[in-house]
């Protein structure tokens, strides 16, 4: 009896029954959301060009002290955790659309990424620049001509991953000048003035427009494009690794490999603290613009800093989800991973109306330690109640329920209301 493609598209698209989810992501998923924020809250309170010449933006000693904690901590760290979910994520969405429609889940995971792409390209255009799901959607991509290849090929990948932030560091000692760098220095103050009088001071539209500069900016010339092909990088290096650990099947395997996993995530803790200190100290001492050789150093130390401590946040949580007291504690948490589009959208939308000047013009007034303190607030007050509260009412946060009605080009299936309930 053959299958209507309506009904092979409403299987596709309907909620992930409980019982397939591995609850230890969601919860990932849900603190990687409050990283994101944490590491986020100076682009949306100043611009991303102040301090180009190198000098401290902010002076006071607790303002140093909460923004070094920041940059060795959390900087770096939550968005390699979210693009680590996103390779693993791909593994098991794909599989699961392979499973019930193979012929046509390729095409439709491209047409997901498509739809992720122009959140994100919207997103960056219109309401804030460090927008990171076009950077997705376009390593989806290559995930998806890189689905079959061997797990050698991607060992290799990741180690070309892995040292090309000293190639290009070395290249860049080679190639640029003192005159390029008070080129860029001087570009980049035009570029901090005409950001602060945009955001701190125009309309919704001023900023729209600056932030559609800004984006063409950071894509219109070979030097940018040199700095953006650092950053995507980075990401494809936590994307193949998720990969690796969706399609070996290690996160349904955890149980087993418990013994790994404890020595992984101490070693993690011990080579990222020292790999922290060592960036922190560097940028520190050696805050002028321009490359050195204690600056590649330094910026090799961050990119190893940044997986190390990734991966022992991880790794706890995923130890504490081994005990049914801390998932209960994590439930709140695991509400906001199940809808994280919608979550770090809301983080925009929130951050830029407390700040930018069509909202509370907070804009340049508030230093790293009150961030800090507005990231949590926002988080723990406003976003994990408000995603228990969704959840309870649908299957999917708001942006979850279009980006799934665009990909299938239907509504999506839901369940039943008592399951829904339940």
């Amino acid at each position: 009896m053959s299958t209507s493609p309506h009904a092979s598209a409403d299987k596709l698209s309907g909620p992930l029954p409980s019982q397939e989810r591995i609850a230890v992501l969601d919860v990932v998923r849900g603190f990687a959301l409050l990283g994101i924020l944490i590491m986020n809250m100076p682009g949306f309170s100043t611009s991303f060009f102040a301090g180009a010449d190198g000098s401290l933006v902010w002076t006071g000693t607790v303002d140093r002290v909460a923004e070094s904690a920041r940059d060795m901590l959390f900087s770096g760290k939550f968005n390699s955790m979210f693009s680590l979910l996103f390779g693993l994520g791909f593994t098991i969405q794909l599989g699961r659309m392979m499973a019930r429609d193979p012929a046509r889940a390729p095409w439709l995971y491209m047409r997901r990424l498509l739809v992720l792409g122009v959140f994100g390209l919207i997103h960056s255009m219109v309401f804030w620049n460090g927008d990171v799901l076009h950077i997705y959607a376009i390593l989806g991509f290559a995930l998806l001509f890189l689905r079959n290849v061997s797990n050698r090929t991607i060992y290799v990948l990741l180690g070309i991953c892995l040292i090309y932030p000293l190639i290009s560091g070395l290249t860049r000692l080679a190639v640029i000048t003192p005159e390029m760098v008070k080129l860029q220095v001087a570009e980049e103050k035009v570029w901090e003035a005409s950001n602060n009088l945009a955001f701190g001071h125009g309309t919704f539209l001023a900023a729209a427009r600056e932030h559609t500069r800004e984006f063409f900016f950071d894509y219109g010339t070979l030097l940018n494009l040199w700095g953006n092909l650092g950053f995507y990088v980075q990401m494809a290096t936590t994307l193949l690794l998720g990969f690796l650990i969706g399609r070996n099947g290690w996160s349904q395997r955890i149980p087993e490999l418990m013994p790994k996993i404890r020595q992984l995530q101490w070693s993690g803790l011990a080579l990222g603290i020292v790999l922290a200190a060592t960036y922190g100290i560097i940028r520190e001492l050696y805050r002028a613009p321009g490359p050195s050789p204690i600056k590649i150093v330094a910026s090799n130390a961050y990119v190893l800093c940044r997986l190390a401590l990734m991966g022992f946040y991880v790794l706890t949580i995923v130890r504490l989800m081994q005990s049914p007291k801390w998932q209960r504690r994590f439930a709140p948490i695991a509400a906001t991973g199940r809808m994280p589009l919608t979550n770090y959208l809301s983080q925009t939308l929130m951050a830029t109306t407390l700040f930018y000047g069509w909202g509370f013009g907070l804009y340049g007034k508030v230093g790293p330690a009150l961030c800090l303190v507005i990231a949590f607030a926002i988080y723990f007050l406003i976003q994990v109640p408000l995603s228990v509260w969704w959840l309870r009412q649908h299957d999917y946060g708001p942006m979850e329920y279009l980006w799934r009605r665009l990909t299938y080009a239907q509504p999506p299936a839901v369940k039943p209301a008592a399951a829904s309930a339940a």
